[in-house]
């Protein structure tokens, strides 16, 4: 099997943002619950009279369901507030932080330098998700997650005393394939129907967004600092509409990455060396507790068995000043990809509860000038916006419309590992692009299309998605098959590649699901890398393609001299051979000018030789007819 090379064709966007994955049910008598599943903590929420409402717990007080899983010794899990009250008596069978795990790979997680005090296992199949040992037990990502929302789930049908069934669940926007996948396939563990993945900070905006005048257009960014992820979006609204028109984050950046570093200043300080799993829980947890007392003070300290712990809000932001310079980095990073200053921003928007930390709301307010909004519960406005948006898709909201966006560009590898950009980053979802290949070989018949996302012009600098095989091709001459390649982005971010030889009818269709998500470097320095080697990234793709051009013209010019020997003479094959063996030694270098210089001397020499073998051509088919 070869790869493709590219044949005519333009890219062919289609515009289906005003439609739904599927029809739903429209009864307004029937609740569509929307769910915000965080790091730390988890809500439910639903519309009322048009009002979006958090569910509270059953005494009416808290709508926070700490996103935390106890096993007890029976392994029944125990979800929530009793579970937190076992992360320091049993912190082995006590998992918290789930969601850093969704569709990732082990390598992943330990590259994020994460070591939580329950056990994670690597899979035979590196390639494989990780998963989370409990005694005898295994469990994945997905399975912990959809324990979670089993909770909020309950909590939703005791307040509203009917059976719930159908929801929009929010993600990270820098979500990718795998995540997202992971997310609704956890859904459907939970016995929910989910409509709808939504980004956070999109779902954010909306609960913000419903308060604006319909008159009203304003430029959006949204600022979300969660437990365990980043993302910054800007958006326009207008007459309704919620346009994405940017977004940028880390899937791994948030509040627990506060929380180590605390841990590791204090164990630094301390000579603390590998602590058991108990203690190190017990100083993850007092870590909390001084990050949140540092939001109002001066200093804190905390006790930890025989050893007091100290830290002043100075040394916290000193610790924590580099995380949030990453954080700055990508709303310079989305601010640039939507062509707009900071002046241009209207609103700002915080979301997550690591932004309620004083030096994370000074630097976002720096960065853009003005006062965040803070009227809604930054803990709460994700989940709410998941609501609206369940409420828009159930069909009793026909004013909001809402249009997101792809974080990454998303294409194909062709010849010589060139990155062929089928649907670019910042695209409007749901999207179907296509594009035209055709075959480097004569007679192929089994086409891999492999598919990767990120920014750089060779896939080796991005990663894969996943690959699939178009089989059962007719034996035609290169050049001749016909192969579109169809890209299907739906609304949740998930992506359906179709390959169809045309001429034959012959196709191949997949959802790609990678194998695993983009890790921490990767996720976060994508659009970087691609701006920082742009320039070294054209030079190598122009090498590339007229290396590919210079091998087409190779193979060719060998069958042609093999049909045509008997008409031309033995100085005439000798001077070609020695302007083919001219152009092969050219490959061995690096110089794209050489390439192309001793290529068109070729073709210039030998173009009356193929207008000879044309004429020939030519009065052997004229023979014996008369014009």
């Amino acid at each position: 099997m070869f790869a493709l090379q590219t044949r005519e064709g333009m890219k062919i966007p289609i515009d289906i943002s005003s439609g739904t994955v599927k029809e739903f049910e429209k009864d307004n008598a029937k609740v569509i619950i929307g769910i915000d599943l965080g790091t730390t903590n988890s809500l439910v929420s639903y519309i009322k009279d048009g009002q979006a409402y958090a569910i509270p717990d059953a005494g009416g007080k808290s709508t926070l369901v700490p996103s935390v899983i106890y096993f007890n010794d029976q392994n029944n899990a125990i979800i929530g507030d009793e579970a937190v009250a076992m992360l320091e008596l049993h912190p082995e069978r006590t998992i918290y932080s789930v969601k850093r795990l969704m569709g990732r790979s082990h390598d992943d997680v330990t590259n994020d330098g994460v070591t939580p005090t329950y056990k994670i296992i690597a899979p035979e199949d590196k390639e494989g998700l990780v998963r989370v040992q409990v005694g005898e037990k295994y469990y994945s990502p997905i399975e912990l997650s959809s324990l979670i929302l089993k909770e909020l789930k309950n909590r939703a049908n005791q307040f509203l005393g009917t059976e719930v069934s159908q929801v929009v669940i929010t993600v990270p926007a820098y979500f990718n394939d795998a995540q997202r996948q992971a997310t609704r396939d956890a859904g459907k563990l939970a016995g929910l129907d989910v409509l709808r993945i939504v980004n956070e900070p999109t779902a954010a905006s909306l609960a913000y967004g419903v308060g604006l005048s319909r008159d009203e257009e304003k430029t959006i960014a949204v600022y979300d600092l969660g437990g365990g992820t980043f993302d910054i979006s800007i958006l326009r609204l207008e007459d309704g509409i919620f346009e994405v028109l940017s977004t940028h984050g880390d899937t791994v950046l948030g509040g627990d990455d506060f929380d180590r570093a605390i841990v590791d200043h204090w164990t630094q300080i301390h000579g603390i060396l590998q602590p058991d799993p108990m203690f190190r829980q017990q100083l993850r947890m007092a870590a909390v507790a001084v990050k949140k007392s540092l939001s109002k003070t001066d200093s804190a300290s905390i006790n930890v068995g025989d050893l007091e712990l100290n830290l002043t809000k100075s040394e916290f932001e000193n610790l924590i000043s580099g995380l949030i310079k990453k954080t700055i980095d990508a709303c310079k990073l989305a601010l640039q990809d939507a062509s707009l200053s900071v002046n241009e921003i209207d609103h700002v928007v915080m979301v997550g509860g690591s932004t309620r930390v004083p030096a994370v709301f000074e630097a976002v307010k720096s960065f853009f000038q003005k006062e965040p909004f803070t009227d809604v519960d930054p803990d709460e406005v994700v989940a709410l916006g998941a609501a609206i948006q369940a409420d828009i898709l159930a069909g009793n909201r026909k004013d909001l419309l809402l249009l997101d966006v792809t974080p990454l560009s998303l294409g194909i590898e062709t010849v010589g590992g060139l990155m062929d950009t089928i649907i670019p980053r910042n695209s409007k979802v749901p999207m179907r692009a296509a594009r035209n290949y055709t075959t480097s070989v004569d007679g192929q018949s089994n086409i891999r299309i492999t598919v990767y996302q990120g920014e750089r012009e060779l896939v080796e600098h991005n990663r894969k998605l996943g690959e699939f095989v178009l089989k059962g091709i007719p034996a035609m001459v290169a050049g001749m098959p016909k192969v579109e390649i169809a890209f299907m982005l739906d609304a949740d971010g998930i992506l359906t590649v179709r390959a169809k030889e045309l001429r034959s009818d012959t196709s191949a269709q997949v959802e790609i699901k990678s194998a695993y998500g983009i890790s921490e470097e990767e996720m976060a320095l994508m659009l970087l890398d691609s701006m920082r080697h742009a320039e070294d990234d054209m030079k190598q793709r122009s090498l590339q393609e007229a290396i590919n051009e210079a091998k087409m013209v190779l193979v060719a010019t060998d069958k042609f001299i093999r049909q045509n020997v008997d008409i031309f003479s033995e100085a005439e094959v000798v001077a070609l051979a020695e302007k083919v063996t001219q152009l092969q030694s050219t490959l061995e270098g690096n110089d794209k000018d050489v390439i192309l210089a001793t290529l068109d001397d070729l073709n210039h020499f030998s173009r009356p030789m193929a207008e000879r073998a044309m004429d020939r051509a030519v009065g052997l088919a004229l023979r014996g007819n008369k014009v």
